[in-house]
């Protein structure tokens, strides 16, 4: 098992539907990555797919699509086997220390304990990343150096 790259976050379809079509806690979990160019979003197409599937059951095709097209240019694209979790797979793939999901079971003291030592993961609610994020600390980390601040606008 090797040492999650911290500035590597796999987030689930759930979080991502809910940043485009809800705001509040998975935008600002969101906006953490669209404003920091060094902090990257590992996904696999099966992760991307499902989440257009939402966007699309619970607005429309033409939002899905263009959603698609955006997301895809924040993705570090990863490939997933088949039956796998996306977004467990997607952080397995892409070395990510993060996974941000609302759901329960990965949420979960049992997918914890199966997971140990297979992968190195944090599983957190979009509330419980953004209350813990550090930029400065992790920038120090990742990238080295003074923190500079947000890179990026969220909203480009």
């Amino acid at each position: 098992m090797s040492n999650p790259n911290p500035a590597r976050i796999a987030i689930d379809a759930d979080v991502l539907a809910a940043d485009l079509l809800v705001g509040r806690d998975a935008r600002r979990m969101m906006d953490i990555v669209r404003e920091h160019s060094w902090i990257e979003l590992v996904a696999s197409d099966e992760l991307l797919s499902d989440a257009e599937e939402v966007i699309r059951e619970l607005a429309d095709d033409e939002l899905a699509r263009d959603w698609r097209e955006k997301i895809e240019v924040l993705q570090i694209e990863v490939e997933q086997s088949p039956g796998d979790h996306p977004a467990l797979a997607s952080a397995h793939a892409g070395n990510a220390a993060h996974i941000i999901s609302y759901d329960d079971d990965l949420r979960s003291a049992k997918t914890a304990a199966t997971l140990q030592g297979r992968i190195s993961v944090s599983v957190k609610r979009p509330d419980g990343f953004v209350s813990l994020f550090d930029p400065e600390s992790l920038y120090d980390v990742v990238v080295g150096g003074e923190y500079p601040g947000p890179d990026s606008d969220p909203r480009a």
